[in-house]
């Protein structure tokens, strides 16, 4: 036997780390479903990088960035909220080369609003979209609600509706930007579900129970969903789009969602289809800290979209996790913890301003601000955002 070469090495590591993971020494457990770390600080990225055999966004990737898209790289991308990815270099590479790629994204509807959490995909691909001027694809899985939330699917149906009014709200080109449902699209578009069984026939069930963690007692349609999360990377998916041509696709996403793409980057190749390229992002902290992501099946751990100006102050100041200290001498001698305190961490988010949030950093972290007044300034940029969704 030869020599493995470089690509083959790397699709090597995607399909050997094709499991859930969970570190019994740091009792992290990170899936598509579920977002849980004992750590004080949350979810060691590092360690998910190695495990997933994925490649950090470094100075270089964004220093490439700049000079091909002539753009300063989004906030997002300079402070590592998407820390992460495969194959980014080769989206560049054909944005050079003047040759075609697009985005895809998606929302699985579990409620009637999205949250704060849901919206930095939407955000990062609206700008993604602007600067490279390419189609974009989003993916409502209401029909993956229907079955893990034991939802009747009329209901299903109406949540990816009232959802799809938050993502509109986004601003995406109307002109290069595909919404679906997937309950209704489906089944009017054979090419998506031509798609579904390629993808079927070539995992087996063994593998998407070791990719996904499914047991014997879960129902049927959770094992044969993922080649319909999968589906939408492929170009050919959609011929009212692409023409049946063989477009590059580039997803932003959380890394949870990771392991559904390393199954469909296994699979692309086999389908004579490019690999589809990922930027993951690091998970929007709950209220209660960075120990879990934001879930809107816990409205005390989200900001909804449609939340009042009273309702999201009122969360913030009841619920969101201090970095401060329990008396006033005793914070004024220690400082607050940024790296641990849910409003500095969403500022991270939402403000644009690096000079503004270091200055916030140096000041929340020497004690000189108390826990009302780090509060106070998320509070503004939330309501902000809500209000212009």
């Amino acid at each position: 036997m030869g020599p493995v070469t470089e690509p083959e090495l790397y699709q090597e590591l995607e399909i050997r780390n094709m499991e859930p993971v969970q570190s019994k020494e740091e009792d992290d457990l990170i899936t598509p479903w579920s977002v849980q770390s004992k750590n004080e600080t949350g979810i060691d990225y590092d360690k998910l990088i190695k495990k997933f055999g994925s490649s950090r966004i470094d100075d270089d990737l964004l220093e490439r960035f700049e000079r091909v898209t002539g753009k300063r790289p989004h906030h997002f991308l300079r402070r590592g909220i998407f820390f992460s990815h495969r194959d980014m270099h080769t989206a560049l590479n054909l944005y050079e080369q003047k040759k075609p790629f697009y985005l895809y994204t998606g929302r699985g509807p579990s409620s009637e609003a999205m949250h704060l959490g849901h919206l930095i995909s939407f955000l990062f691909c609206k700008w993604l979209q602007d600067v490279f001027d390419v189609p974009l694809v989003i993916q409502l899985t209401d029909d993956e609600k229907a079955i893990w939330k034991d939802l009747d699917i009329d209901v299903a149906i109406k949540l990816a509706h009232e959802n799809a009014k938050d993502i509109i709200a986004c601003d995406f080109n109307p002109n290069k930007t595909f919404i679906f449902s997937n309950l209704e699209h489906i089944g009017s578009n054979p090419e998506f579900y031509k798609n579904m069984i390629r993808i079927q026939k070539r995992v087996t069930f063994n593998q998407v129970k070791g990719i996904f963690g499914f047991g014997d007692s879960d129902p049927i349609g959770k094992i044969s969903f993922p080649p319909t999360q999968a589906a939408p990377a492929l170009s050919t998916t959609f011929p009212f789009i692409f023409k049946g041509a063989r477009v590059q696709c580039l997803i932003p996403c959380g890394i949870d969602q990771d392991p559904y793409f390393r199954m469909t980057r296994d699979i692309a190749p086999k389908l004579g289809l490019p690999k589809p390229a990922l930027l993951h992002s690091i998970f929007f902290p709950a209220l209660q800290g960075p120990r879990t992501k934001m879930s809107a099946s816990d409205v005390n751990s989200a900001i909804f979209l449609t939340d009042s100006p009273e309702q999201i102050k009122k969360k913030v100041n009841k619920y969101a996790f201090s970095g401060g200290h329990s008396t006033v001498e005793e914070h004024r001698r220690l400082g607050g913890n940024c790296d641990v305190d849910t409003s500095y961490q969403w500022l991270g988010f939402f403000l644009d301003d690096d000079d503004r949030l270091e200055t916030i950093r140096k000041v929340w972290g020497s004690g000189l601000y108390m826990i009302s007044l780090i509060n106070s300034i998320p509070i503004n940029y939330l309501i902000n955002t809500a209000v212009q969704i």
